[in-house]
């Protein structure tokens, strides 16, 4: 079996997608054909000796729709949908120009508003009835498409959106220019039952939502795009002892491979010369760099921070880790969208349903002896108290007001799919870093040993003995020892410490030389310094006109370097313990061969994190934690902000991995992250959330952006998503009733029994009443509050 994407242009709603969907599963051959109307992109399984890529294109052209191969329709595609967007556009604005005027002189009268007399349809009805004719007619051809594919769908049998609005429209349309000729042939009661300007508005606001709705959609492939830039175009060989610069897709499984500093490994591989620290937050969600030495595997796509590397190529091309993040990406976005447009669904069997009434009606009168005018005034009367306005405008309106009242509170619903997916979630998942955490490390601990009398001048100046800020605190500004045994000085220690890591590019390094800058404390002259990746740091300090030697680094670095493991460093041991079981990394510092004290550094929590599990806990929505971090930092974080399930020491592969087990528990799930190893997870849950201080791989991959960065807008993005599905769902029931109610009065149920018959005229007050009801509804949403 082959599996071929396609892009495919023209679809308007999801029962497009259904239309092509029954269409190519109609050729021998296709196993599986899936559309995913959000990415506008086909996935189809098929059995190449039974069926070829141009036959299934040629498939989808007959189902009234393009399909592209994406490999020559990148920008081909890109351009039309370009295109499309300035059309829609253009004929929004000419829509508008051409609906307010008509608009005014429609309603004017009524309100007491001035109008012409030549145009005021009370005084001159036939010239004004003409002057709204004319009006209408621009709003009619900027709105052609909708006459076009609705109709179009309708031959296929798959009635959709546009079906609905074209046939609504065309209801009042019709009616009205009934009307007219009669108003043309001296009727002067006629005036009653002009509509231009209530098929003009419809077309308007279709037109608005659908350029809202343009805008947001289809923005998925550029997390592949991105994605792919990762790549380096080249990279340096080692052959034969010389270096040679070759394009990527040159590299062999075997190759040598020359990493400098601050360059993006090219290719997966393991190290055979030299060490450094690799930035792998792109694929792990790690924030701190990872030490690579010999033998260490390595990614292509990561980030070589220092130490040059020479690493022998192991998987390249689609074999590599990156690539499978960008197949992981393009399946979870090429897949069926979980739930289908309630809208589209009963317009399928609605739409058929109103138009045989109305047709069956009229005959009946007509065979029945009333005549052809009295039987065009059943259908008309049927065609427009059933009108499918309101329920065209019960979804759409609801999204748009519910997404715009959403991005005021800084919450960017990606399209109105996401916007129904989310309020059936019922399970949260959460990336610990830059997420739940801050994403980047931070000095959160400082602990001094107890030392010999004399081992160093432990008096600070007034102006560099400040208190530290935020969760640091001395004691006093002279340094007084906070621990039992007086000897050295926190002050002293971070001061040591910053002057060291200094000369160090590190993240941990940077952590603890911001820490002391802002302790504004004034660092000291170091020399001979030198760093052994993985292990630490060591350098000569100038005090008093002596030289020290200073060591900063792990136990192991500190045991190498003969450091005196006297019982201030067992102290310190057994203090660095408790700080490794909360999460944070510890540094260790020694002064010519006495154990000083050590600093912790980690990944903070964010300020609202904890509240926002709370919230969503009482909420009654479950929360787990999906990290790429070591496990008891992972479990430690969980702890302190109340999630019980944690996931831990995952790569990005298995972060979707552990979505889908969710999924099959029988959770909702929405999956909530910030960087490129999440993109995979966030793609293939019901809903994926990016934290809008993310990368915009991650953004682009999400379905709901939280432009704010707080995790508190995690829970109020599902609450809108549920309040605005509640109100769609009334807009549907009061559409429907309209209908239920209206449409056998108009069939001349009333008139069979001697009551009246429905003049169309009214049934176009239900129906305009219906949309007003249904769109004054949706309006309410402009008031939530969180």
């Amino acid at each position: 079996m082959h599996i071929q994407q396609y892009e495919i242009q023209g679809m308007t709603c999801s029962a497009c997608a259904r239309a092509i969907e029954r269409a190519v599963k109609k050729l021998p051959g296709v196993q599986e054909g899936v559309v995913n109307f959000a990415s506008e992109k086909l996935l189809v399984q098929f059995d190449e000796s039974k069926v070829s890529p141009e036959a299934i294109m040629a498939a989808v052209e007959k189902a009234g729709y393009t399909a592209l191969l994406p490999s020559a329709s990148e920008d081909t595609h890109q351009a039309a949908k370009d295109r499309e967007q300035a059309s829609l556009r253009r004929r929004l604005i000419g829509a508008t120009l051409f609906t307010l005027p008509l608009l005014y002189l429609a309603m004017g009268p009524m309100v007491g508003l001035p109008v012409p007399d030549l145009f005021n349809i009370e005084k001159n009805p036939l010239p004004a009835a003409l002057v709204q004719l004319l009006l209408v007619v621009p709003v009619l051809f900027a709105g052609r498409r909708f006459y076009i594919d609705g109709f179009r769908a309708i031959i296929h049998g798959g009635p959709n959106m546009d079906s609905l609005i074209a046939i609504g429209t065309s209801a009042a349309l019709l009616y009205s220019l009934y009307e007219t000729i009669r108003l043309f042939l001296g009727a002067h009661h006629g005036s009653h039952g002009l509509y231009y300007e209530t098929a003009a508005t419809i077309i308007t606001l279709i037109l608005l939502g659908k350029t809202l709705e343009n805008r947001s959609k289809g923005r998925a492939s550029e997390a592949i795009k991105k994605l792919m830039r990762l790549r380096p175009k080249t990279a340096l060989i080692i052959r034969e002892g010389r270096e040679f610069e070759v394009p990527v897709e040159f590299i062999n499984p075997g190759d040598r491979v020359l990493v400098k500093p601050g360059t993006t490994i090219p290719v997966d591989g393991t190290v055979v010369e030299g060490s450094s620290s690799v930035d792998e937050s792109m694929l792990t969600g790690e924030s701190l760099p990872v030490e690579k030495g010999t033998g260490s595997p390595v990614y292509g796509g990561t980030l070589n921070n220092q130490g040059s590397l020479v690493i022998e190529a192991t998987k390249v091309g689609a074999e590599s880790l990156l690539s499978q993040i960008i197949r992981l990406v393009e399946n979870a976005q090429g897949s069926r969208a979980p739930i289908a447009r309630l809208a589209d669904q009963v317009s399928g069997v609605f739409v058929p349903i109103v138009v045989a009434i109305a047709l069956l009606s009229a005959l009946a009168w007509y065979l029945a002896g009333q005549g052809i005018f009295f039987s065009l005034t059943v259908l008309v009367a049927v065609l427009t108290i059933a009108c499918p306005c309101a329920l065209g405008l019960a979804t759409p309106t609801a999204i748009m007001v519910g997404s715009g009242r959403a991005a005021e509170l800084g919450i960017l619903f990606k399209s109105g799919e996401a916007l129904e997916r989310a309020h059936t979630i019922n399970l949260v998942a959460l990336d610990k870093t830059g997420t739940i955490t801050e994403g980047k490390p931070r000095l959160t601990d400082l602990w001094t040993a107890p030392q010999e009398k004399g081992l160093f001048d432990t008096t600070v100046p007034e102006s560099n003995g400040r208190p530290a800020q935020g969760p640091l605190q001395t004691s006093s500004s002279e340094g007084v020892l906070t621990g039992e045994v007086p000897g050295f000085t926190e002050s002293w220690l971070l001061r040591l410490a910053a002057s060291l890591e200094k000369a160090s590019e590190h993240p941990l390094a940077s952590a603890i030389v911001q820490a002391a800058q802002e302790q504004k404390l004034e660092l000291l002259p170091v020399q001979d310094v030198q760093a052994y990746p993985g292990k630490g740091i060591e350098g000569t300090v100038e005090h008093d006109a002596a030289p020290h030697t200073l060591f900063v680094g792990n136990r192991v670095f500190l045991e190498e370097r003969g450091v005196h493991q006297n019982e201030a460093f067992a102290a310190g041991m057994s203090k660095a313990e408790t700080l490794y079981q909360e999460g944070k990394t510890v540094l260790h510092v020694a002064l010519d061969g006495q154990y000083l004290g050590l600093l912790a550094v980690a990944d903070t929590l964010r300020p609202t994190s904890k509240g926002a599990i709370e919230h969503l806990k009482a909420a009654g929505i479950t929360t787990v934690l999906i990290s790429g971090d070591h496990q008891h930092t992972a479990e430690a974080i969980a702890a302190q902000v109340g999630i019980e399930r944690v996931f831990a020491e995952v790569l990005p592969q298995d972060k979707a991995a552990i979505v889908q087990q969710l999924k099959e528990e029988g959770f909702r799930v929405a999956m909530v992250g910030d960087g490129i190893n999440d993109a995979p997870a966030l793609a293939s849950a019901d809903v994926g959330i990016a934290i809008g201080a993310g990368t915009d791989i991650a953004m682009e991959s999400a379905d709901i952006v939280l432009v704010h960065s707080d995790p508190r807008d995690i829970l109020t993005a599902l609450q809108i998503s549920r309040r605005v599905m509640r109100t769609i769902k009334q807009n549907l029931f009061w559409a429907f009733a309209y209908n239920v109610l209206g449409i056998p009065i108009a069939a001349g149920l009333l008139h069979v029994f001697g009551g009246p018959l429905l003049n169309p005229m009214l049934a176009a007050a239900a129906m305009s009443f219906s949309s007003v009801s249904v769109v004054l509804n949706a309006l309410r949403l402009r008031y939530y509050r969180g």
